[in-house]
């Protein structure tokens, strides 16, 4: 038997839901990238001495952070995905 969820591609979606589906991963997206921000001002990736690693460290430590906040996110997050989803869903509605 095929298992309808595990595959979401397999349906095509109407235009709304599309949309909606659009618009919620932009609103993930925006609070992950809001939390890798966050991450980064608390230091979380920073060298510690001068023997840490180098300017490499430092590039991988933001790709680490993102990682990160996209976990936090899948988790539930902090709320802000879902005041992000209501604010491109009006903005859509108000350009309609």
């Amino acid at each position: 038997m095929t298992d309808i969820v595990s595959n979401p591609l397999s349906i095509p979606l109407p235009a709304a839901a599309a949309h909606t589906s659009r618009a919620l991963d932009a609103a993930q997206k925006l609070e992950a990238s809001f939390l890798a921000e966050m991450l980064k001002s608390t230091g979380l990736g920073e060298q510690e001495n001068s023997l840490s690693g180098g300017h490499g460290e430092d590039h991988f430590a933001s790709f680490h952070r993102q990682a990160i906040a996209d976990q936090m996110v899948k988790s539930g997050g902090i709320g802000l995905t879902e005041t992000f989803y209501r604010a491109i869903m009006e903005a859509q509605n108000d350009t309609e």
